[in-house]
């Protein structure tokens, strides 16, 4: 595959940059970029487990230290993946969207402690534990005991009051038993959106993104055009509606093909009522680079190039840890793995065996698996160190190929290994 890849000291050159390489000194790549690009793009082409596309960026001490962009954002036509290029990020949705509710919270609109049934206009209980409320609280720690089974996503022209959801009988929102769940999430855009009367899709840049100075959003149709071809398409080896990969095949496209529309049953959507089509759970289209802005604001305490977006005493509430696995499975489902502990929308990664990302590097943050994209937003908070990882699809089946030391894919334990080692570390090869 012929890469398209430009590590941080080729950048410094292309004059149009976001606010996170607004003010870079022009050593900052260091000796380690050529080599980190070199292995990075062999991961990609390695014959054994190939890549579609692959975004990367380090943070270290709170100042970014190194990009690059490997691999096609589109196979057809063929376009390369490059620092700007945008992702469907999958889950780490969810660590955005809770930074927008937070700022609600702050201007006093929501309360995470109050039951979700009077944000929401209709009663939302566990018929099984039918006098236990549900709040935000529960939805952000995923232990509101909804589950996806019902489905977690409907088009604009559902109400989600009409909607039956799945629920657990074996234990309601007040014993804190953690079972990870989409559908939390897209209750919570819909209590933003009924707050406000704003679309959830606009409401997110207008509180976030916009003041980040960011090209992002829920809802990719309205993208400037330019940010429209900056998507990536996700690729797998695999057709949309089977589970049966061939390696040797074709590139298949699963989302984010050219040619983006709405979504369906838009132009009649009253905010408030479903806000599932935006995906607040996992739609939002964002660059690594755009990442790394939003990193380094919370490691900034909440401040962004002056502008103070959240309160530091609310960044240290949502990254406080509220919950933890207690190695028995009486408060937490752990789906085949040791559960990470969670803060409000997002996972601790402590560094330690079982837990860790990766060996020596202490994080919170978020990761995503979906379509075929894979990503990783971590950070080691007390250090401002941070790395992101969106790989843009695989031609083999990732859960075959799993990590050595951690719960991740092989590829992604690989690229995160070396990113911190090179680029966080400063080791040599």
């Amino acid at each position: 595959m012929n890469h398209g890849r430009r590590s941080l000291l080729g950048m410094l050159m292309l004059g149009a940059m976001e606010p996170l390489f607004a003010a870079m000194p022009p050593a900052s790549g260091g000796a380690a970029a050529p080599t980190l690009d070199a292995e990075l793009a062999a991961i990609v082409d390695d014959p054994a487990f190939p890549l579609a596309s692959l975004s990367v960026l380090a943070v270290r001490a709170g100042r970014p230290v190194y990009e690059g962009a490997f691999g096609r954002r589109t196979i057809a036509p063929d376009r390369p993946a490059t620092p700007d290029t945008l992702y469907r990020i999958a889950s780490i949705s969810k660590l955005v969207t809770t930074l927008g509710l937070m700022r609600l919270v702050e201007s006093g609109k929501l309360d995470l402690e109050a039951d979700v049934s009077g944000y929401l206009g209709f009663s939302l209980r566990n018929p099984y534990f039918p006098a236990q409320p549900i709040t935000l609280r529960h939805l952000l720690l995923h232990t509101s005991s909804l589950r996806d089974d019902g489905g977690y996503f409907w088009p604009a022209t559902t109400a989600l009051k009409d909607v039956r959801p799945a629920w657990s009988n074996h234990a309601g929102p007040d014993g804190g038993y953690y079972s990870y769940c989409n559908l939390g999430f897209g209750l919570i855009g819909t209590v933003m959106e009924r707050v406000t009367g704003e679309r959830f899709d606009r409401q997110m840049a207008r509180l976030l993104l916009q003041p980040l100075g960011l090209q992002a959003g829920y809802n990719p149709s309205e993208l400037p055009r330019a940010a429209q071809d900056r998507l990536a398409t996700i690729y797998r080896k695999r057709a949309v509606d089977s589970e049966e990969w061939r390696p040797d095949g074709p590139w298949i496209a699963q989302v984010d093909a050219p040619g983006i529309q709405p979504p369906p049953g838009l132009a009649g959507y009253i905010p408030g009522t479903n806000a599932t089509p935006f995906s607040p759970t996992g739609g939002l289209r964002i660059s690594a680079r755009g990442l790394g802005v939003i990193m380094r604001m919370l490691m900034a305490g909440g401040v962004h190039e002056g502008q103070r977006l959240l309160r530091q005493d609310t960044i240290e509430r949502m990254f406080a840890r509220h919950w933890a696995y207690d190695g028995v499975g009486g408060n937490g489902n752990p789906l085949g793995s040791i559960l990470s502990p969670r803060g409000f929308g997002n996972a601790h990664y402590p560094d330690r065996p079982g837990m860790w990302l990766t060996p020596g590097f202490d994080a919170v943050g978020h990761l995503g698996d979906a379509y075929g994209l894979r990503s990783i937003f971590a950070m080691d908070r007390s250090n401002g160190n941070g790395i992101v990882v969106l790989a843009g699809g695989s031609a083999r089946d990732p859960g075959a190929n799993p990590g050595r030391d951690s719960s991740l894919a092989r590829y992604e334990e690989r690229v995160l290994a070396l990113v911190h080692r090179r680029a966080i570390l400063g080791q040599p090869a």
